[in-house]
């Protein structure tokens, strides 16, 4: 079908990157990211012109952090955009002249990853993305799956803990709020400040308080042993895992894909993971066990994915 052209929405910078059939990403144009819903369309579009100098372009599919609805065509609600039933598909493809996908950017970077990354060879993955929140993406049978709404996979904002931890969607005890960047990061405030002789060196990478701790510093901690920083780690996929369980017994893929910026750490994430999922896992001693991998695309996947995505058929039959 030609060359596309995939839109990842980021909090800082709009990325839009011409992507062949390979998944292979021949040119990207970037913007800043304004702060207006109606800036955000005008930027989405610069960026497209931008990326699709001196090529033939057949589509484009943008990843947006949001409820997206079946159709493709326009956000029900976004957390970090005053989109409310925003038309994103119309009002782009006004813009640039080109048809245009609207996809969840978790679905997005799924996608991404089953075609082309870690996911390749499989038929039946589960992704989830570990970053600041916690995302997902579902592909049984070589198709993404979105609902009947369109709004399947918001893994994140499964309730792991009744009358837990308040969540920014408005509920309590989210499975985010215990397996993500901010958990890592409470976790490890809340150790160094109860046992500061155990977080010695994670504390020298800050000011010095727990206040102070940040993602990048737990990170390096860890690679150096700090107690405080590894133990840390080691809640984060105690949590991660469990949740992994109850995705299996919903839909028994043969791999799970973690992603988000998160899965950069490698085994140090994913070993405990492995663990903790067998652990909580039903029956997981005498039942085949899926693999647990690590993304392979990184920030590219949910680029590539939009893109793939726009050469998809119509989901809606």
């Amino acid at each position: 079908m030609g060359l596309t052209i995939g839109v990842d929405i980021g909090g800082t910078k709009i990325a839009a990157g011409v992507v062949d059939e390979d998944g292979n990403i021949l040119s990207t144009f970037k913007v800043p990211t304004p702060s207006t819903p109606d800036g955000i369309v005008d930027a989405i579009a610069s960026a497209v012109e931008g990326a699709r100098a001196g090529h033939d372009i057949v589509g484009v599919g943008i990843g947006a952090a949001g409820y997206v609805n079946r159709q493709r065509s326009t956000v029900y609600f976004a957390p970090n955009i005053d989109w409310r039933q925003e038309p994103l598909k119309a009002k782009v493809e006004e813009r640039v002249g080109l048809p245009v996908v609207v996809e969840n950017d978790a679905n997005a970077a799924a996608w991404g990853e089953y075609k082309f990354g870690a996911g390749k060879g499989h038929r039946n993955v589960i992704c989830i993305t570990l970053g600041t929140g916690l995302g997902g993406g579902i592909i049984i049978g070589n198709k993404l799956r979105r609902g009947h709404f369109g709004v399947a996979a918001e893994f994140g904002h499964i309730r792991m803990v009744p009358d837990g931890l308040l969540c920014g969607c408005g509920s309590q005890g989210c499975w985010e709020q215990y397996a993500s960047g901010r958990a890592l990061v409470r976790y490890a405030k809340q150790r160094a400040n109860a046992t500061p002789e155990n977080a010695e060196f994670l504390l020298s990478l800050g000011d010095g308080t727990p206040d102070g701790i940040e993602g990048k510093h737990i990170s390096m901690a860890a690679r150096q042993g700090d107690a405080v920083a590894v133990d840390s780690y080691r809640e984060l996929a105690r949590w991660a895992g469990a949740g992994l369980a109850d995705l299996a017994s919903l839909f028994d893929p043969s791999a799970f894909i973690v992603g988000g910026g998160l899965s950069d750490e490698g085994e140090l994430v994913l070993d405990p993971i492995r663990k903790s999922y067998k652990r909580w896992l039903v029956g997981g001693n005498w039942r085949p066990v899926a693999d647990v991998i690590a993304a392979q695309l990184g920030n590219k996947a949910g680029l590539v994915g939009a893109a793939d995505l726009a050469r998809e058929p119509d989901p809606v039959m």
